[in-house]
């Protein structure tokens, strides 16, 4: 009985990780960090490159990066539907 509650407590406690998992990939915190990260590390990048107006410029592929992760949810949706 004592191995049974222990399994059991082992299972909660990897389901509150997996939780906190899944609350993480759809929170906006990580939506906004991935944002700024994206945008600061192109804008290094066109810094690095003279590229004119390099934090004006590197709006777009951020941008871009972001939308194309946040579609991958929609996706995924679809090709699980289509897997069942």
């Amino acid at each position: 009985m004592e191995d049974l509650e222990k399994e059991i407590a082992k299972i909660k406690a990897r389901n509150r990780r997996v939780e906190a998992d899944k609350a993480w990939e759809v929170s906006w915190t990580r939506k906004i960090l991935v944002l700024t990260l994206t945008y600061l590390v192109i804008s290094i990048f066109f810094l690095f490159a003279k590229i004119e107006q390099p934090f004006i410029n590197s709006i777009v592929p951020a941008l871009a990066f972001v939308l194309s992760t946040l579609s991958l949810s929609v996706f995924k949706k679809v090709w699980i539907k289509l897997k069942r």
